[in-house]
C-alpha cells in the first residue's frame, strides 16, 4: 500500500475547498430573496423533522452498536 505525497493531498484538499467556495455564492435580492423594504410577516419556517429524525435514529443505532461491542469484550 503506497501513500500519496503530501503535496498531492494538499492539492486535492485545495481543489475541494475551491469547488465548495464556488457553490456557496449567496443570493442577491433580485433572485427571489426578500428586499430590505419588504416587511417580514412570519419568520422563515424550517422543516426539522426529516433530518432530525434521521440523525436521532443514526445516533441510537451507533450507540447500540457500541454497547454491544463493549459487552462482547
Amino acid at each position: 500500500m503506497t501513500t500519496k505525497p503530501i503535496w498531492l493531498r494538499g492539492a486535492l484538499l485545495a481543489g475541494f475547498l475551491g469547488l465548495g467556495a464556488l457553490a456557496a455564492h449567496a443570493q442577491t435580492p433580485t433572485t427571489g430573496g426578500p428586499t430590505p423594504s419588504t416587511p417580514q410577516a412570519d419568520p422563515t419556517e424550517v422543516p426539522l423533522d426529516g433530518g432530525a429524525s434521521l440523525l436521532l435514529a443514526g445516533g441510537v443505532a451507533y450507540g447500540l452498536k457500541r454497547l454491544r461491542q463493549r459487552r462482547a469484550r
